[in-house]
């Protein structure tokens, strides 16, 4: 015998933090009109490069306020399961446009720079006060975002929880801010030491410095992004618990094949393959499927979808023995 059953739930499944998304974009777009007033007043080619950094940070911030919408269309005929994928969509435009875009004019104009001899900054002081309150914003961003993404991590190590984190609107800002407070850091010193010491080239120099942050930063969220895009599957919590928690049914002889795969940040789909005893009437495997799908969706919301394949311990058997064997002729022609 062999049945599967599947129960859709609420179909929002963006999962994503627009809190992180709207900080980030409201802090960048102010630091973005201060960088470039200051840019063009002083001259520095760090500061500009700075400018035209978070002014692409807050189209980015764009973007994903675009994939979180898009993320919580209900599914329809021609996306069953949604549109939960939309936001990792949007995320990877990011990466790239941070890598083409930012990274590739930062590094343009350092090089630009330094091929024409970089002139004397005007008023060198204005620039460090700017670069400094533009260090405090984007602190602030940050500083939202980390508490997103603290919020959510497993607890498992920084590193490890960012490699597991399914949520782009939370990682993806947190990196972009955690690049920008360190540009800015640049900016600074390249600024600092073309004022110090006299030699220009140091401002030039910040810029291509920073075009590398942003190009690192940037391959970095493309290679995070794509794997999502892709299809990731769920913690491996999950997989453990429901496993266990199934065979420990009397009823269940085997769990077989258990995959899961992120459909959206906080929409997963969940696919078990079930051996039942013999002696188990329909009725009664009925009810043991619909209490499995409670039981999960209880102990994980992020479960959207469940499908289940139940089979006897004897039927599985005759599976396995037709696997050994080949397929039937009949079938193969």
């Amino acid at each position: 015998m062999a049945t599967s059953k599947q129960r859709a739930s609420n179909p929002d499944s963006s999962g994503g933090s627009k809190g992180a998304v709207i900080a980030a974009g409201g802090a960048n777009l102010a630091i973005a009109v201060t960088k470039l007033a200051a840019a063009f007043f002083t001259g520095s080619s760090s500061m500009f490069a700075e400018g035209i950094h978070s002014l692409i940070d807050t189209a980015n911030q764009g973007f994903l306020l675009i994939g979180l919408a898009k993320a919580k269309k209900p599914a329809d005929r021609k996306h069953p399961f949604g549109y939960g994928s939309e936001v990792y969509f949007w995320s990877f435009l990011v990466a790239i446009f941070i890598f083409a875009l930012g990274a590739g004019f930062s590094i343009y104009e350092g090089v630009a720079g330094l091929m024409a001899g970089e002139s004397e900054l005007t008023s060198p002081l204005v620039a460090l006060g700017v670069l400094f309150l533009a260090f405090c914003f984007e602190g602030y961003s940050w500083s939202v975002a980390f508490r997103e993404f603290n919020a959510k991590r497993g607890g498992r190590g920084i590193f490890r929880d960012f490699r597991d984190m399914k949520d782009p609107s939370i990682f993806v800002v947190l990196f972009e801010d955690s690049a920008a407070c360190i540009g800015v850091v640049i900016a600074g010193i390249g600024v600092g030491l073309s004022w110090s010491t006299g030699i220009h080239q140091f401002d030039a120099i910040g810029s291509i410095l920073i075009g590398v942050l942003l190009g690192v930063t940037a391959v970095f969220l493309a290679i995070e992004v794509k794997g999502l895009l892709v299809g990731e599957a769920a913690d491996p919590q999950l997989d453990k618990v429901v496993r266990e928690g199934v065979a420990g049914i009397d009823e269940v002889i085997a769990v077989n094949e258990l995959r899961t795969l992120h459909l959206g940040p906080s929409d997963v789909l969940l696919t078990i393959s079930v051996d039942f005893r013999d002696d188990v009437v329909s009725q009664r495997i009925e009810e043991i499927v619909s209490e499995i799908e409670r039981r999960v969706r209880r102990r994980f919301t992020i479960v959207r979808r469940v499908f289940i394949e139940v089979q006897s311990q004897s039927g599985h058997a005759k599976l396995a023995e037709r696997a050994d064997g080949g397929m039937p002729e009949a079938l193969i022609r």
